[in-house]
């Protein structure tokens, strides 16, 4: 086999005369190719982390500052106001240098301190403006002079050409919430949830936390935020993800679709490192994220086999042209799967600690151990699968639905759940994800899939046969079968993390659908932010469904800080509610429903705002238990607060890159977004992106298990909610 032969470096054989020593060329060459790529790799790593690190400074304002102190010093005057002439006094090599020699190194000493000075000072300069966010409360379009003293201010301490890590040392620390503001915000989220009774006994409790025990925790929480980088975010990925034993498919892991038929303000990017060449290592009590620094291939799984594939040759990224020949091989192979190979993934969609335990038993040496760390190692892992989905337009209703459960869950055992994502190529073409959710949020893989699809559609393309564009290496090494040890004990393993993972699946009641009556274009003609509209519109939603309101947590960001990932908006509020109770009440007029509508407007946009500023409720309370539970002490009230289920649990997923999609003429080529699974057994969850102007994308979720729920119903109610609140505002009389 050619790729067999290539894997040879050198032959050698013994003859009368000796060792015959047979160097192979090519074996070479790629020896060499690749150290040369792993050390430009290196290098380029080194020179963007001190770009990086002396931001907003740039290298050459270093030999600027140099220049300018050399020149004043040959202008007689010293600008160090004695400080050269101190540092000449104790140079250490003074004796090896001439007196000019000395003055020299004496001024470039003081001239690379001075700007480190400097750049400390801008530093500094720039963390206090980004702490402020008076901008944020700001009424849409319109702008006070001190915001618009700070926007220069910011443009003129941020330099000219960030990168992506530039602004990490620059961001400031998420701060600590009073514990007074979080206590008074908490119980004014769960006013409309109880009756008198019941907020009456929660206001004690709150009372008697905020008095004796929250003095001591937040104590600690202080102590940490001073200390690590961030208070929240190693605490929210540990314990809110690794350590959970339940299985990650649906309940942690989320989907995107691929397309249907800038800002100045700096946010976090350490998110970004991990979109590649990571996977979750599961633990028997506690799961852990290994990230490898680089990787040169890909797995790829395709009915029951697992393949190696290069994506790095001759020290370069292959073409579309040739990856399409690598998989092509792969889709001719006809060899079936060895015993136990095909569902082997299946052990990443069960219980965490069975995945545990039976990695450390069966994959702990010899071949097992060597392709586990092939498919751990990979930048990814791609899954062609044989089925076609998308949507359909002679049945619409199901076909996006079952495309949606595809992505989610699959076949159970043709995903590789641990990895930090798998892309998923269906066999008419139809692309999509699914994501490990512990590494990074949803706006980072959502930031890569535009970019994928962008490129694809903008700049690769395919010629008129639908085949890639481009030459190919006839030189390259095919793709590689990994091989596997499965035995018998192994496959009940598996087997049995397959029947957990099929009860999960099968129990997911899932509904996808584009919602076209209107969008973003109207809604801001109802001058009222489109995020809260739709947000108000759930709560009625739900309220048809259900009859009663619940619990609703919408995901926002807190990138804004430096490890900043996320916080949570309490969507159901005394404002929203009574919007809600005068839908429902016929003997309201439309201009008291109108009134009532904005004011929950107004307060969404706040509790919004207040969570991407530091100042949500749901992270501080996290914190505060974690520390109750390394203090051994119990808080009946943190117990029964952190137990609430969150029974509607709701996401937008933003459009990013505007500018790489023409919005207006185009929409088709943009993302119809993604989903997730249920958080509660008797609640729903939902996601949905606006696309354009005239388009939202719903995808909505929820357990058959649970005779409260019913995606599809669910589904009417938010279609008809919408249309209502609308025809509030009688736009054809405007």
């Amino acid at each position: 086999m050619a790729e067999a032969h290539q894997a040879v470096a050198f032959q050698f054989t013994v003859t009368p005369e000796g060792i015959d020593l047979r160097l192979s060329h090519e074996a070479l060459k790629q020896v060499y190719l690749s150290g040369l790529r792993s050390w430009k790799k290196k290098l380029a790593r080194l020179r963007n982390s001190f770009i990086t690190g002396v931001y907003p400074a740039s290298p050459s304002s270093w030999l600027f500052v140099v220049i300018a102190i050399m020149g004043t010093m040959y202008a007689r005057v010293d600008p160090s106001m004695g400080m050269i002439g101190k540092i000449k006094e104790h140079l250490p090599v003074s004796g090896y240098l001439s007196h000019q020699g000395q003055s020299i190194v004496s001024a470039l000493l003081f001239s690379t301190a001075l700007w480190f000075a400097l750049i400390m000072t801008m530093r500094y300069i720039l963390k206090q403006l980004l702490s402020y966010h008076g901008w944020m409360y700001e009424q849409h379009g319109k702008m006070s002079a001190t915001t618009k003293l700070w926007l220069t201010l910011v443009k003129i301490f941020s330099g000219r050409k960030p990168m992506l890590y530039s602004y990490q040392a620059s961001l400031p620390r998420l701060p600590v919430p009073k514990i007074k503001d979080t206590m008074q915000r908490y119980l004014e989220s769960v006013k409309p949830l109880m009756n008198d009774e019941e907020y009456k006994r929660m206001t004690g409790l709150a009372k008697d936390f905020e008095v004796k025990l929250a003095p001591k925790l937040q104590w600690y929480l202080k102590l940490k935020s001073w200390w690590a980088s961030n208070y929240v975010s190693d605490w929210w990925e540990e314990y809110i993800y690794l350590r959970g034993r339940d299985p990650i498919m649906v309940n942690s892991n989320y989907y995107a679709m691929s397309r249907v038929p800038g800002s100045i303000i700096p946010l976090c990017s350490s998110q970004w490192e991990r979109t590649f060449n990571t996977t979750r290592i599961p633990g028997e009590e506690t799961d852990t994220i290994q990230h490898f620094s680089d990787s040169k291939h890909i797995v790829v799984y395709h009915k029951g086999r697992f393949y190696k594939v290069w994506v790095y040759h001759s020290g370069r990224l292959l073409n579309p042209k040739e990856l399409e020949i690598q998989f092509q091989h792969i889709l001719d192979d006809k060899s079936p799967p060895e015993p136990g190979e095909e569902k082997l993934a299946a052990l990443t969609a069960g219980d965490r600690a069975t995945w545990a335990k039976a990695r450390k038993s069966y994959f702990r040496s010899g071949k097992n151990l060597q392709s586990l760390d092939l498919v751990e190692r990979a930048a990814f892992f791609v899954t062609l699968d044989d089925c076609e989905q998308g949507l359909r337009t002679e049945d619409p209703v199901h076909s996006l639905d079952a495309y949606a459960k595809s992505l989610l869950h699959g076949k159970c055992y043709d995903r590789w759940f641990d990895k930090s994502f798998s892309l998923v190529v269906f066999e008419n073409g139809k692309v999509g994800l699914n994501a490990e959710h512990s590494w990074a949020d949803a706006p980072i893989i959502g930031h890569m899939w535009e970019s994928m699809l962008a490129t694809d559609c903008f700049q690769l393309g395919y010629n008129d046969e639908g085949h890639c564009k481009g030459q190919a290496d006839a030189t390259l090494p095919l793709p590689q079968r990994i091989q596997w040890e499965v035995s018998n004990e192994l496959q009940e393993v598996i087997h049995s993390s397959l029947e957990v993972a099929q009860a999960i699946a099968e129990d997911v009641d899932f509904h996808t659908f584009p919602f076209k009556d209107f969008g973003k274009g109207l809604i801001k003609k109802c001058k009222t932010s489109p995020d809260a509209f739709i947000q108000i519109a759930l709560q009625l939603a739900h309220y048809r469904d259900k009859g009663k309101f619940c619990l609703t947590y919408e995901a926002s960001m807190t990138r804004l800080f430096r490890e900043g990932r996320t916080e949570t908006v309490r969507s159901c509020t005394v404002e929203s509610s009574s919007f809600v109770k005068a839908m429902m009440d016929p003997s309201k007029t439309n201009e008291d429903r109108l009134k009532l509508f904005r004011a929950a407007a107004e307060k969404h946009q706040l509790l919004y705002r207040n969570a991407m500023t530091g100042a949500g409720i749901d992270r501080h309370l996290f914190c505060l238990y974690v520390v109750s539970k390394y203090l051994g002490v119990d808080s009946p009230f943190l117990k029964e607060v952190l137990s609430e289920p969150w029974r509607l649990s709701t996401s937008q997923t933003p459009i990013q890159q505007v500018e790489l999609f023409d919005l207006v003429n185009h929409p088709e080529y943009v993302s119809c977004g993604g989903g997730f699974g249920p958080v509660a057994d008797d609640g729903y969850g939902v996601s949905y992106i606006i696309v354009g102007e005239n388009l939202i994308n719903f995808h909505l979720s929820c357990k058959f298990s649970s005779h409260e729920t019913d995606s599809h119903r669910f589904g009417k109610h938010i279609q008809q909610s919408l249309l209502d609140i609308l025809s509030l505002f009688k736009l054809d009389k405007i």
